[in-house]
């Protein structure tokens, strides 16, 4: 038996134009030269005319391709002139004018301009823009090329499109529970609407702002012959929160150390209908204790619109208990944005046996209110998750007292904001101010206002205004992504009508956070006082809180 060997033999390509010009621009193009088979040559020699093409030389032709030897083959091309520029001319009822100029420097009413090397790469991304609009079977190209002047062509734009394509379904991966309610209206993502995956993929990112679910991927989409159904990959997240603060100070009176705190508890979607209920209950260091419950529900039966109530008691030692509640109908604008119409009343009774110098009666209240809020988070801060909070409330309403009405007015404006200087410093700031307009007053429907959450270094509830408002600014280090310690300056201005008074306090201090096991601990001291009132060391007031999630 006899074997033949046979052994592939390279085939080699030379390129060279009509002359030294030619041949150096054929040369920069770094084409390949050595090649296994002659097929794949000849595809070669086609690559070359294209990408002459690409960079001007349209005219171009293949002179002739000579088998030079055995192993040898030699192409000669012609490139004649080299274009630079090409206008391009569009028709406003296939895009518009807004989308060319997401990609184009130079464009008219009628065409736009740009230079052959670039506009392939131009065309592509138009293309992209229109499938992103809801025409996922789009196809894009040029028609109609002619020769414009001596360095410019020209040609129309052709646009193919295959239907506009809508969404026939939403399908929720991973958290199937999620309530379909925010995806129509806190997204405003719903079915029968036209498919633009650019909106789709913004709208859904907003996602990360809701307190109870996450977005774990893009959203995904298939289409079939007849129907087009998104796919977004949700996962339901800890949400609920309970909070309290342990404080302590020496009474001025008698000496000794008093405790005050807090605890509060926040159930965000159990029912997995978006839902929140808040519950706190204080107890002051001046014998003061507050109950207070809240309940929303947002997108009321599937509607836009949302229903909150609230219960609050307040006892002020053997003095007279107040009791508040309100009921609102909201409207979520946007997913940071809500507006609130409702109605809020006020019932308080007075405690004491017999007359004294209190001032304390008994009285009613009934208010219509409008309010206004905007939250806007940051996102992946498990220290500072709010940047900006606002919230604004105005009522109109009347008191009774034995069979007197008066008429009485009432706002409330509470915002602050984060400033991030960088990835470690930011300077927090918070603003609230609160009035209430009458033309007599009772000490048990005046404001009160003092401790952890209003003017620190003083004791909660301890100042009484019939308007007031008051800064609390921080200095914010962050030591890390878990710790950061702050500076404490307070300022607030007071006035009360009914002692015909009017003061200004102040609170100075400093505090760190840090995210434990259990939930992020503040720890914070300040020193309270008013304005001709010197520093004393006992009036100061060390407030430790821990925000626990569950």
């Amino acid at each position: 038996m006899s074997y033949q060997l046979i052994s592939a033999q390279n085939l080699y390509l030379k390129v060279s134009g009509e002359n030294e010009t030619e041949t150096k621009v054929l040369d920069s193009l770094n084409y390949r030269r050595i090649y296994q088979n002659l097929n794949k040559l000849n595809t070669s020699i086609l690559d070359i005319q294209a990408t002459l093409h690409n960079i001007g030389y349209i005219e171009n032709t293949v002179q002739s391709t000579l088998k030079i030897n055995d192993s040898t083959y030699h192409s000669i091309f012609s490139l004649k002139r080299r274009f630079d520029t090409i206008y391009i001319y569009y028709n406003k009822n296939d895009i518009s004018k807004a989308i060319l100029e997401t990609v184009v420097n130079d464009v008219t009413d009628t065409y736009f301009k740009t230079t052959i090397y670039k506009s392939e790469s131009i065309l592509e991304n138009l293309n992209s823009k229109i499938i992103e609009k809801g025409q996922p079977f789009a196809s894009i190209h040029l028609v109609d090329l002619k020769i414009k002047s001596e360095d410019a062509l020209e040609a129309r734009l052709k646009i193919n499109l295959k239907g506009e394509r809508q969404i026939d379904d939403i399908v929720v991966k991973g958290y199937e529970q999620f309530p379909k309610s925010f995806l129509k209206h806190f997204l405003k993502l719903k079915k029968g609407s036209s498919f633009d995956l650019e909106k789709i993929k913004e709208k859904t990112e907003a996602l990360n702002a809701l307190p109870f679910a996450n977005q774990t991927r893009s959203p995904e989409v298939l289409f079939t012959k007849d129907s087009t159904n998104l796919y977004v990959y949700l996962e339901k997240t800890k949400s609920n929160t309970f909070d309290g603060f342990l404080g302590f100070g020496t009474n001025e009176k008698t000496n000794k150390i008093e405790f005050d705190g807090y605890l509060d508890l926040r159930l965000i979607n159990n029912l997995n209908f978006g839902e929140e209920f808040n519950l706190s209950y204080k107890s002051d260091e001046i014998e003061q204790k507050t109950f207070n419950v809240n309940l929303s529900l947002p997108y009321f039966f599937g509607t836009a619109l949302g229903t909150e109530v609230d219960l609050n008691i307040f006892k002020k030692d053997s003095t007279f208990t107040t009791v508040n509640q309100a009921a609102n109908l909201f409207y979520q604008i946007n997913r940071t944005q809500k507006i609130f119409l409702g109605i809020n009343g006020m019932q308080s009774t007075n405690l004491l046996s017999e007359a004294s110098l209190s001032n304390v009666e008994d009285l009613n209240s009934f208010f219509y209110t409008l309010q206004y809020q905007i939250v806007k988070l940051q996102p992946n801060n498990l220290l500072f998750p709010i940047n900006l909070s606002l919230r604004t409330k105005f009522g109109l309403g009347t008191r009774t007292h034995d069979s007197d009405k008066e008429s009485q007015q009432n706002y409330n404006i509470e915002v602050f904001k984060i400033f991030n200087l960088n990835s470690k410093n930011s300077l927090f700031i918070n603003a609230i101010s609160q009035g209430i307009f009458s033309d007599s007053y009772f000490t048990n429907e005046m404001l009160r206002f003092g401790g952890i959450n209003s003017i620190r270094g003083f004791e909660e509830n301890s100042l009484i205004a019939t308007l007031f408002g008051l800064v609390q600014t921080e200095y914010r280090f962050k030591l890390n992504s878990n710790i950061y310690v702050h500076s404490i300056f307070d300022a607030s201005y007071l006035e009360n009508q009914l002692l015909d008074l009017k003061q200004k306090l102040f609170g100075f201090g400093f505090g760190f956070g840090i995210i434990t096991k259990a939930g992020l601990l503040k720890f914070n001291y300040a020193n309270g006082k008013f304005e001709d009132q010197k520093f004393q060391l006992s009036n100061s007031k060390i407030h430790l809180s821990l925000n626990a999630t569950f």
